[in-house]
């Protein structure tokens, strides 16, 4: 038992000293900082649409709150004052014929509730507004306006937020592992993906990025270098009919930032493949991009994906998820430019130029016949 668990701990060092920083996680999201930015935070302030969109749910349902709470208890005290200075508060001992200028307003607590049901538009008809002083009107209309503002932009905000296309991103899933393997004859690196709902993406596109650090010839050390990367399925990488997993593929060719890997060097490399789905949902029409990330320890050299679509006796196409990221391991070259060599070798014998089996054997001499 303490063999077994020191093997496991001294396996889960070796994998933690082995991670990798990766710029973007699994499930998209980007692991970036920005550091001495010269411009104030205040910039922000000017799209504050986009700010407030951006924000996490608790801070923007504290931002939802006080922004009501805040308004409701700021024109409380201007409805208290209003009834100071006309002095319509008990302490004040106004006489039987004075008017006031909000009825029934008795302290702070009273100015709140009819803060309160003036912005919401409630309406109890115990407190009210009375033509004696100009001011409260002018307040009263000054706060039914601004709460239609607060109103519409804080529900709003709750609303863009909830049918964010970021949302709809969670229901595309990648397989956890890519894998490298022969398809149509030709050194391939495949990628699962799938949609989890029935709704089509609408003019699906899929490319990808192979981050890695290079340096220039000029001795420039580039950090996180983009090299693009074509993925196609077998109808093309444009418009996919997204209707069941699909299973994209990059043909490792003379052009590929992967020709020069092998199976055996491939872990030793540094880089990181981000791959991009765009598309337009189909409910809702916004744009929606979804994207995660592939590190060297997570592309596997030499596997296949399992079958995962069948057909029931009943006609119907069944997906099964649990193969979703099964790999099946298949005899496959060890490195593109093997593969290609091979082919080269292959084609030359078809076209004669080399006779292996040729064997010259030299002939006896014979004598000239006199005659």
């Amino acid at each position: 038992m303490f063999n077994y668990l020191r093997k496991r701990f001294t396996s889960h060092i070796r994998e933690r000293s082995r991670r990798r920083a990766r710029l973007v996680s699994k499930d998209g999201r980007c692991n970036i900082e920005f550091g001495n930015v010269e411009q104030s935070r205040f910039v922000f302030l000017i799209d504050i649409w986009t700010t407030i969109l951006d924000l996490r749910w608790r801070y923007k349902m504290t931002i939802f709150i006080s922004a009501f709470l805040g308004s409701w208890f700021l024109f409380g005290l201007l409805w208290y004052v209003v009834a100071y200075i006309h002095k319509d508060l008990p302490e004040f001992n106004p006489s039987i014929n004075h008017t006031p200028c909000v009825e029934n307003i008795n302290g702070l607590t009273s100015a709140f509730l009819f803060s309160l049901e003036t912005q919401v538009t409630i309406g109890y008809g115990f407190r009210c507004v009375t033509e004696q002083c100009a001011t409260a009107i002018f307040l009263l209309i000054f706060q039914s306006i601004l709460g239609v503002i607060i109103n519409s932009f804080m529900c709003g905000a709750i609303l863009a937020k909830i049918s964010r296309s970021k949302n709809r991103a969670k229901t595309i899933t990648f397989s956890k592992n890519a894998v490298i393997s022969k398809r149509g004859g030709k050194l391939c690196l495949l990628i699962r993906v799938a949609n989890l709902r029935k709704s089509l993406l609408i003019g699906s596109h899929i490319y990808g990025k192979l981050l890695k650090t290079t340096i220039t010839p000029e001795g420039e050390t580039i950090i996180l270098d983009q090299v693009n990367i074509e993925f196609v399925v077998d109808a093309g990488n444009e418009n996919l009919f997204f209707i069941s997993p699909l299973t994209i593929y990059h043909i490792i060719d003379k052009n590929s930032p992967f020709f020069h890997m092998a199976a055996e060097t491939i872990l030793q490399q540094d880089f990181e493949l981000v791959v991009f789905l765009d598309g337009t949902v189909e409910a809702t029409s916004a744009t929606c991009q979804v994207r995660t990330s592939y590190i060297p320890e997570e592309v596997l050299w030499g596997y296949r994906f399992a079958p995962i679509v069948s057909k029931t006796k009943e006609g119907k196409y069944r997906v099964d998820f649990q193969n979703f990221s099964k790999t099946v391991a298949v005899e496959t070259p060890h490195c593109a430019f093997c593969l290609y060599n091979e082919k080269e070798a292959k084609a030359k014998e078809k076209k004669g130029y080399d006779n292996p089996g040729f064997v010259l054997s030299e002939g006896s001499e014979t004598s000239d016949t006199k005659m």
